[in-house]
């Protein structure tokens, strides 16, 4: 179980869509991104943003698992790479998430497995909540 204090932030965001054009993203922080809407097109799209948020997720969470297991001042880089398989049947979906993490730094293979257990495991927001299957509810 991750211990610590928890610090927390404002969430949420607003997805805008004219007739014509682009989906802007707000974040409730201010941040903004434009999504593309073409298969081809260069750019984040939704699903790439369900990639990015797990892959960014862990790899924030690997490097307080480094913290907390005493091998930060170890540790060099951490690279988490995400993709997944749409479901073959409806509903549309993701049905599986294929993870991989890269580890630098002085660090064991123990070590290496230990920061990605808890990452994974315990610290990331994303993947809990994935695995949790989430309620979903429609404000009126």
């Amino acid at each position: 179980m991750a211990q610590g204090r928890v610090k927390t932030r404002q969430a949420g965001a607003e997805a805008s869509l004219a007739k014509a054009g682009r989906v802007a993203l707000t974040t409730d922080t201010g941040g903004t991104l434009a999504v593309t809407t073409h298969a081809t097109e260069a750019g984040f799209s939704p699903l790439d943003l369900l990639h990015s948020a797990l892959a960014a997720c862990l790899a924030l969470s690997a490097r307080i698992a480094a913290s907390q297991l005493g091998v930060l001042d170890r540790l060099d880089h951490v690279r988490v790479h995400v993709s997944g398989d749409k479901a073959e049947a409806g509903p549309s979906r993701i049905d599986r998430f294929i993870v991989r993490f890269e580890i630098e730094g002085d660090l064991d293979d123990a070590t290496r497995e230990a920061i990605i257990a808890a990452a994974e495991g315990d610290i990331c927001t994303v993947s809990n909540t994935l695995r949790g299957a989430p309620e979903i509810v429609l404000a009126e």
